[in-house]
């Protein structure tokens, strides 16, 4: 089955700080790892499959009324900030034939460890918030999606806590 991306590539370049001229294929990846992990933990399996044969059917003219509302209002503020949260570390980097190697530009600077994890930390924060919003919006309006409580036997069931609070060894 395709993936269904809940967001659009110029609406990442164009509510974050990646440059209109990166190639999508940089961070395409990156948009659907985020929302597999992160977004799915939210909606659970049942919501987030709903809306991904939503997005997918005819175009996603079938995404509407309430659901499109919950994309376009929660779910889309929260991909594109956990997307950035899981490409920024990886943004200098590249493999080619020669193995890996950074990018670096004659008239640029290189950023440093901390400068990478302090601007995904600022990434976390933001994606934090929407979650929280999110999380208070369908608690209040889970009757309007169904989906979010039926989630049964091995399916995820939507985590209600919005931090990430770092690992636990």
């Amino acid at each position: 089955m395709a993936t269904a991306l809940f967001i659009k590539p110029i609406d990442l370049k164009r509510n974050s700080i990646i440059d209109g001229n990166v190639d999508v294929d940089k961070f395409i990846g990156f948009v659907k790892i985020a929302q597999e992990i992160h977004i799915r933990n939210y909606l659970g399996t049942d919501l987030y499959n709903k809306i991904s044969v939503d997005i997918l059917g005819t175009g996603g003219a079938s995404l509407t009324g309430n659901y499109l509302n919950l994309v376009n209002d929660y779910i889309q503020p929260m991909l594109i900030h956990f997307a950035m949260v899981d490409y920024l570390p990886f943004a200098a980097y590249q493999i080619k034939n020669g193995g890996i190697s950074k990018h670096t530009s004659e008239n640029a600077e290189s950023v440093s460890k901390e400068e990478v994890d302090y601007l995904v930390q600022k990434h976390r924060d933001i994606a934090e918030y929407y979650t929280r919003r999110f999380i208070d919006y369908m608690s209040f309006n889970q009757s309007l999606f169904p989906e979010y409580t039926s989630n049964s036997n091995d399916d995820i069931h939507p985590d209600k806590d919005a931090l990430f609070n770092g690992w636990v060894l």
